[in-house]
């Protein structure tokens, strides 16, 4: 019997995936649990469709994703933060800080989620590196200076 997963299934297929299960396994269990179904014309040309508007959303992210990447490539982000004469921030940057800088001063919405800062944190003033992945394999390095307020 041929099944169509309905979701990632460990051992035997991931989603929208068509396989073939002994005719017990997906008429009692997958089918009624909802992890998988029938494999019909219908179901294959749906489930065809879906494959291609997703390949179709995926292509639109990562062309979007590049030109987010090549944009950022050579940005220098500045931050302010209030520090002692010693050149100690009081506090430290985080991605946060990073995140609302970008949307300040190029107008770059990016998720604070998707930057990690190059060490632990930053706690003086001086020019640091941070990662952004800003899609499955598009990272961009991105220039950040630190300067007292």
């Amino acid at each position: 019997m041929e099944v169509i997963l309905k979701k990632d299934m460990p051992n035997l297929g991931y989603e929208n995936e068509i396989v073939h299960v002994k005719d017990g396994y997906g008429r009692n269990y997958l089918i009624p649990k909802g992890f998988a179904i029938p494999a019909t014309e219908s179901n294959r040309k749906m489930v065809a469709e879906t494959q291609k508007q997703k390949s179709f959303k995926e292509n639109k992210t990562r062309m979007d994703a590049d030109t987010l990447a090549k944009a950022l490539e050579n940005l220098t982000v500045k931050i302010g933060a209030k520090a002692a004469p010693t050149g100690k921030i009081y506090g430290s940057v985080n991605a946060i800080q990073i995140a609302e800088a970008i949307k300040e001063q190029f107008n770059y919405e990016i998720d604070r989620k998707k930057i990690t800062i190059d060490g632990e944190s930053i706690k003086e003033l001086g020019t640091y590196e941070a990662m952004i992945s800003l899609y499955k394999d598009i990272k961009v390095k991105l220039n950040f200076e630190v300067i007292a307020e």
